[in-house]
């Protein structure tokens, strides 16, 4: 938005800006890494199927393969 409106106003800024963030993941990383194995083994679990289902969707629905076929 910054750079197809640069004009708008923009009410917030974020304090600290390159602590802020910085902190944001580094908060957000130490609480993933503490999670048990199980946890990470269910993500990538649920990844895979999500990931299986996203590309067999798109396989069967892709509007290049349907504008070949026709």
């Amino acid at each position: 938005m910054r750079r197809t409106h640069p004009e708008v106003p923009r009410p917030f800024k974020v304090p600290l800006v390159p602590f802020v963030p910085l902190a944001g993941v580094l908060v957000c990383l130490m609480l993933m890494f503490s999670l048990p194995s199980e946890n990470w083994i269910r993500l990538v679990v649920w990844l895979v199927i999500g990931v299986c289902i996203y590309f067999l969707h798109g396989r069967k629905k892709s509007v290049l393969r349907l504008s070949r076929s026709s």
